[in-house]
């Protein structure tokens, strides 16, 4: 025995799954009415959808920051198009995870997405909305910074595309925004030289090498061009040459060895120690940095829906 699929029925399923109501009201009629069924028909039929967009590149998003003076986290959730990054079903669930996130502290992305939030998992709020906005939704990332002693502060620039958590030993909460805005703006891959590892350096010196030669040998070149004796340089000052652009290209990548940017003639390893401070650690997200994004010809692909040959 059916039960009649009335307007008030299609409601309740919409405030129960959040689907459409086109939707709901599909999985009403092939459930003959029953409410349960029809719930977990549309469940599985977002799961379908959600599967059948997972290929799809998500380099759009935002990213999300909750926590407490104890611990922070940050994560990163992707969308395929900034606009359904903007919309406040989007930024809900990326406040969801991040909540998660902070409460249970998982080992790894795949144990986050199956943390339970109310009464479905992340992944199935995941899979819910990309069924709802026809997207290519991944939770992609997440970092926890504990509190080491002295401030924990948080940024995120405008518009949520990039976000900062710095943990200070020692310094007031004043010094680590502005080192927290620092780090948004300069983008350090490194807090010192010590933490830089080894096979990065060692790849940049054969960079740097491969470059320092070929300086000398267009030298040498120019030199005959213009019928001039060519004097090589010798091979100790090449050797403080490499060392010294080493030294700068680390001094590049590392917080501590970068310009401060409010005053760029100091470093921020000088601010830090006129101040008597120390930076613990520091996390810096970016939407999207890594991915590669697919180039898509939006007019080419709707002739082609369309059966409009170019």
């Amino acid at each position: 025995m059916s039960t009649p699929i009335t307007a008030a029925l299609v409601k309740e399923l919409r405030d129960r799954t959040g689907a459409g109501m086109g939707d709901c009201k599909k999985a009403l009629e092939a459930t003959a009415g029953d409410l349960d069924k029809a719930a977990e028909k549309l469940r599985m039929d977002g799961a379908a959808k959600a599967d059948k967009k997972a290929g799809r590149t998500a380099a759009e998003g935002v990213l999300a920051i909750a926590g407490n003076d104890q611990a922070m986290a940050i994560v990163e959730l992707n969308s395929e198009t900034d606009f359904v990054a903007k919309g406040d079903e989007f930024r809900t669930l990326a406040r969801l995870v991040a909540e998660a996130a902070h409460a249970h502290k998982p080992g790894d992305t795949e144990a986050l997405v199956r943390l339970q939030s109310g009464e479905a998992t992340l992944d199935e709020h995941r899979r819910g909305l990309i069924a709802k906005l026809g997207e290519n939704m991944t939770i992609r990332r997440f970092a926890i910074v504990e509190a080491a002693g002295g401030p924990l502060v948080t940024y995120l620039h405008p518009g949520d595309k990039i976000g900062v958590i710095v943990a200070m030993e020692s310094g007031d909460t004043e010094l680590a925004r502005d080192l927290a805005m620092h780090i948004a703006a300069m983008n350090p891959r490194y807090l010192d030289a010590a933490a830089v590892p080894g096979d990065t350096i060692e790849s940049e010196r054969k960079v740097i090498e491969a470059g320092v030669a070929k300086e000398q040998e267009d030298a040498r070149l120019d030199a005959e061009e213009a019928g001039k004796p060519f004097k090589a340089k010798p091979a100790e000052i090449l050797a403080k040459m490499i060392d010294g652009r080493i030294n700068k290209f680390i001094g590049e990548i590392t917080l501590l060895g970068q310009p401060f940017v409010k005053n760029p003639d100091e470093t921020v390893e000088k601010l830090l120690k006129a101040k008597n401070a120390k930076v613990a650690r520091f996390v810096r997200f970016a939407v999207g940095e890594g991915i590669e994004k697919q180039q898509t010809d939006f007019a080419a692909e709707v002739m082609a829906q369309a059966g409009i040959k170019a």
